[in-house]
C-alpha cells in the first residue's frame, strides 16, 4: 500500500527528484506530479521517469494531492505559497526542503494560515555540489539526516506522515526548534559554502588565475568542491539566513585574525597547537565521537 497516493513536487531538481525516486523505489508513492518554472526541466524529469505528469498550474496539481514537497530555492517560497494557497485542499500535507526555516515559517503563517495543521517544515541534510534533476538519485538520503521543525499548530498525525516519508527515503529524522536550526546550519553549512565561493572567486579574479588553478591539487579541490553548487539556491539561503550567517562570519574572522597574529609574530608553537586542536576535533567528528570545546 502506498504511503502517498499522489505526490506533488515543486522544484524537481536534485532534492525534489531524489525524494520522488526514493519513494518510487520503495513503492511508497502512487502518482508523481511535477510543477515548476521550467517546462523544459519538467519534461526532462518526466523522460527520466522521475515524475509521471507535468502540471501547468496549481489547481490541477493539487486536485486530489496527498503530499506536496516544496523543493524550489527558498527565495521562491512566498510566490509559490501564494499561488498554491487558493487551491490547497484540507487533507493535503505540505512540507518543504529548504535550508532555512524562520523565513519559510513566516511565509507559512502569512500565506497558508488556513492549513497550519498540515504544513510541516523540514530540511533534508543531503545536498551536494551537483544540481538539476539529472543529478537526482534514489539513494541520496540513505543514512542522512532530515530535520523536522514542527509548528505548534501542526497535527501530530501529519508530522508523523512527513517523518514516515523521509524515513522511507532512508533518512534518519530528528526534530529541532527552527531558531536552533538556522543558527546551527549557518555555522556548519552556510558559512563553508560562503568561504568556498569566496576563495574561488578571489583566485579566479587574479591576473595569474590560470597559473594558480593549474597547480591546484586535492586540498584545493576538496575545500572548494561545494563552490560548484547552485548559485541561485545559495544566494537565497545566504540572504534568508543573513543575520545568523553574519554572526558566524564575524566569529570566523576572529579566528582568522588570531591565525594572522600567530603568523605575524612567528609563533610556531601556538600555531601548531591550534592545528593540532583542529586536527583532533576533525578526527573525532569523522569517527562519530563527541567534539569538546577548544582551548585558547
Amino acid at each position: 500500500m502506498a504511503l502517498i497516493d499522489k505526490l506533488v513536487v515543486c522544484g524537481v531538481g536534485l532534492i525534489g527528484g531524489s525524494f520522488a525516486l526514493a519513494l518510487r523505489k520503495k513503492k511508497k508513492v502512487g502518482h508523481i506530479v511535477g510543477i515548476g518554472r521550467s517546462r523544459e526541466s519538467l519534461e526532462h524529469a518526466q523522460s527520466l521517469g522521475v515524475i509521471d505528469e507535468i502540471a501547468s498550474n496549481w489547481a490541477s496539481a493539487l486536485d486530489g494531492a496527498s503530499f506536496v514537497l516544496l523543493a524550489m530555492p527558498v527565495g521562491q517560497t512566498d510566490a509559490v505559497m501564494e499561488a498554491m494557497a487558493p487551491h490547497l485542499q484540507a487533507p493535503t500535507i505540505v512540507s518543504d526542503a529548504g535550508s532555512t526555516k524562520h523565513d519559510v515559517m513566516a511565509s507559512i503563517y502569512r500565506l497558508l494560515d488556513a492549513n497550519l495543521p498540515r504544513v510541516i517544515p523540514a530540511h533534508p541534510i543531503a545536498g551536494n555540489e551537483k544540481s538539476g534533476v539529472q543529478a537526482a538519485t534514489a539513494t541520496l538520503f540513505q543514512g542522512k539526516r532530515t530535520v523536522v521543525t514542527p509548528l505548534p499548530e501542526n497535527d501530530p498525525a501529519a508530522v508523523g506522515q512527513v517523518r514516515k516519508a523521509w524515513e522511507a527515503c532512508g533518512a534518519t529524522v530528528v526534530d529541532m526548534p527552527p531558531q536552533d536550526h538556522d543558527r546551527i546550519f549557518a555555522a556548519v553549512s552556510h558559512l563553508p559554502h560562503l568561504l568556498a565561493f569566496g576563495l574561488v572567486h578571489d583566485l579566479a579574479g587574479r591576473a595569474n588565475a590560470e597559473l594558480l588553478f593549474s597547480h591546484a591539487a586535492s586540498g584545493f579541490r576538496d575545500f572548494t568542491r561545494i563552490a560548484g553548487s547552485h548559485p541561485e539556491m545559495w544566494r537565497d539561503i545566504c540572504l534568508a539566513n543573513r543575520q545568523a550567517l553574519l554572526g558566524e562570519l564575524d566569529q570566523y574572522l576572529g579566528e582568522l585574525a588570531l591565525i594572522r597574529s600567530l603568523l605575524l609574530s612567528g609563533n610556531g608553537s601556538r600555531l601548531e597547537r591550534l592545528f593540532e586542536e583542529a586536527r583532533q576535533a576533525r578526527t573525532k567528528w569523522g569517527e562519530g565521537q563527541s567534539v569538546g570545546k577548544k582551548s585558547r
